[in-house]
């Protein structure tokens, strides 16, 4: 596969120090034109026709220490999705659009004026060989940039071009947006890496301020079957959510699916 000799390479890229990694996170960069076997979370099938999204996997190595230490982990999903937006701020700023009033629905979507224009999934990978210090990232980022209103998926759904038209071609602005997403993911990441404790408190301030889901009523359903109803007051320092549920008890989610009713 694509992804694992990414992954190996970028492996070799930083050799066996973290503070190697901290200092120039390597990323390989995969590109699909259509896809027909993509995956989501939780399993779920995505489908693209050419020119419509962007569907774009970037490949990174981190201290296995950090990706695995549940304290600040969560917070790799929070990245992905900051960057994601630097990415698509800085290319439309290009075109001369100002800002489309993109944010987070937690954990993992891009919105835009409340409806979802994609999504974002991690997926680690512990690399072959036993005594390294280090962990395979792959973060797999879909975007409707293209998509006719006809073709969106849920009427919760939106592509940019409903929004912001004219758009530069298709392709030209996918890798607009892959480039700067490398550019943020490198430096976040590199800084994340050198002190991810207090990295995650300015993380922690800048997703509450892009949060489309703090403050709305939610459906949380858990990975064992429950479902919770309630409204999400918090983003707690481990990345996590809090749920104020209907009869007043708190529940706090780290895995799951969180829709906003």
């Amino acid at each position: 596969g694509v992804f694992g000799d990414g992954v190996a390479d970028a492996a070799g890229a930083v050799g066996d120090g973290i503070a190697d990694a901290a200092d120039a996170p390597p990323i390989a960069v995969v590109v699909a034109d259509s896809q027909t076997a993509g995956h989501g979370r939780l399993g779920r099938q995505w489908v693209s026709r050419p020119g419509e999204s962007s569907m774009v996997s970037f490949a990174t190595v981190l201290p296995q220490s950090l990706v695995t230490d549940p304290r600040v982990n969560g917070w790799l999903q929070m990245i992905a999705g900051l960057a994601t937006i630097d990415a698509l701020t800085a290319a439309l700023a290009e075109t001369g659009a100002d800002d489309c009033a993109l944010m987070l629905k937690w954990p993992n979507d891009v919105f835009l004026h409340g409806r979802k224009l994609g999504g974002i999934l991690l997926e680690s990978v512990m690399l072959p060989a036993a005594d390294t210090p280090m962990a395979g990232l792959v973060i797999g980022i879909g975007l409707n940039l293209n998509l006719p209103a006809d073709h969106l998926p849920t009427e919760q759904a939106t592509s940019l071009q409903l929004h912001r038209a004219p758009l530069p071609d298709p392709l030209e602005l996918r890798d607009r947006i892959a480039a700067g997403t490398v550019t943020a993911l490198r430096s976040r990441m590199r800084t994340f890496a050198v002190d991810p404790t207090d990295y995650a408190v300015a993380l922690r301030d800048e997703t509450e301020a892009l949060c489309w889901t703090l403050g709305r009523r939610v459906e949380a359903r858990m990975t064992d079957g429950s479902v919770t109803r309630g409204v999400a007051t918090a983003l707690n320092p481990d990345a996590s959510l809090t749920v104020r549920a209907d009869d007043g008890v708190d529940y706090v989610v780290r895995t799951g699916d969180v829709g906003v009713l």
